[in-house]
């Protein structure tokens, strides 16, 4: 008998310019059934910690989210280093590209990519 793991809403949210341009990446990249949004964070950056944000497959101890459909995968000691975190999509003339509002940043960068707590 398989056991089904319970989904539980993200704890990162998106704006709606962030959401459309993931679902159209989604469906640009042609992923495989397996394939999640990978959010989370990794050591580096100007600030300490960088931002993680890729389709990936599920690892030992990722935990399963969901936002609006989208299936989300997140190592669960990240967690607590985004919770709260807006994911926004920027397209203008000066800046092109996802931008990270963390509530749990006590420092950023310039270039919003990375972060210190």
């Amino acid at each position: 008998m398989e056991v089904l793991e319970h989904i539980e809403a993200a704890p990162v949210t998106f704006t709606q310019s962030a959401f459309e341009e993931l679902m159209r990446l989604k469906e640009d990249l042609k992923l495989v059934e397996d394939q999640y949004l990978r959010i989370g964070v990794k050591g580096g950056g100007c600030s300490g910690l960088s931002y993680l944000l890729a389709f990936d497959k599920k690892e030992e101890h990722d935990k399963m989210y969901q936002y609006q459909g989208l299936d989300i995968v997140m190592n669960k000691a990240h967690v607590m280093y985004v919770l709260g975190m807006q994911v926004d999509w920027e397209n203008g003339l000066n800046n092109r590209g996802f931008v990270f509002v963390n509530p749990n940043a006590k420092d950023t960068c310039g270039c919003g990519q990375s972060f210190s707590t």
